[in-house]
């Protein structure tokens, strides 16, 4: 007999089926093995397959583990978002469960809570270093525009600054370029006309050419943003074809990013 997983798609970053970043959750009863749980990534499809088990060393309520179509990644925001949602919803049978809790392999313990009529997620604020054009000339050159600044972390995120959000909007990157450079994030952002900030997000190498709604990719533009800004909470939009709206909060050495979800599916994973 197949083995019978729940399983649930969620639109994370929107209060509307069609918008925000799309994921799978997935509660299992123990691990599968690793190889199993990228093939179910593979045939999910989505850009992250979010996976969670019963957390029996007391740490937190549950383990989280995230899955591309190609790999496992080492943190992934909407998809923990979407995990929250989910659980939030599931295990409240009638009570009002405001928090839970995400014991990661790689990431530490990640926290969901209600804001409002959405979610507000906590991640580990990413700190970037500034970089030069020199070092980053390919990636400008498949990008199509030269950057303001250019910021980079050592965990493979890039961030390039242009202008306005006009700029962001009209880059066409050369993405089979970009997926050469290997599995790094490459963040393009600017002012927003309508929010605090803008950026689009590219990760070919990890298969996902254009990223709808980044949650990681946030969690490094927080810092990044704050220090420019010169304040703490601001808002965001990424401006991918789907589109979300995100609040962002920086609180120590937390990034916390807020937004609603939605389940559009919900059913059964048969292995």
């Amino acid at each position: 007999m197949p083995q019978k997983i729940p399983y649930w798609h969620v639109d994370a970053f929107s209060a509307q089926p069609f918008g925000g970043n799309q994921a799978a959750v997935m509660v299992l009863d123990e691990w599968l093995a690793d190889d199993v749980l990228v093939a179910i990534g593979a045939e999910n499809l989505f850009a992250e397959t979010a996976f969670v088990v019963r957390d029996a060393t007391g740490a937190a309520d549950w383990e989280l583990r995230w899955c591309t179509p190609t790999y496992e990644i080492a943190l992934c925001g909407h998809a923990t978002l979407a995990s929250g949602h989910i659980l939030l919803t599931r295990d409240a049978k009638g009570q009002a469960l405001e928090r839970v809790t995400f014991r990661t392999r790689k990431s530490g313990v990640l926290e969901v809570v209600r804001l409002g009529e959405g979610y507000e997620l906590a991640l580990p604020a990413i700190a970037t270093v500034r970089d030069t054009a020199d070092n980053q000339a390919e990636a400008i050159r498949l990008l199509g525009a030269d950057p303001l600044d250019i910021a980079r972390s050592e965990l493979g995120y890039n961030i390039y600054l242009y202008e306005n959000e006009a700029v962001v909007r009209g880059l066409s990157p050369d993405i089979r370029g970009l997926e050469r450079l290997g599995t790094d994030q490459f963040i393009v952002t600017a002012p927003g006309a309508r929010t605090d900030i803008v950026s689009r997000v590219f990760v070919p190498g990890g298969g996902v050419d254009e990223d709808s709604v980044t949650g990681s990719a946030h969690a490094v533009l927080t810092p990044y943003w704050a220090k420019r800004l010169g304040r703490d909470s601001f808002t965001a939009h990424q401006a991918s074809q789907r589109g979300g709206d995100l609040t962002l909060r920086l609180d120590g050495d937390k990034a916390w990013l807020g937004g609603p979800c939605i389940t559009v599916v919900e059913g059964a994973f048969y292995l």
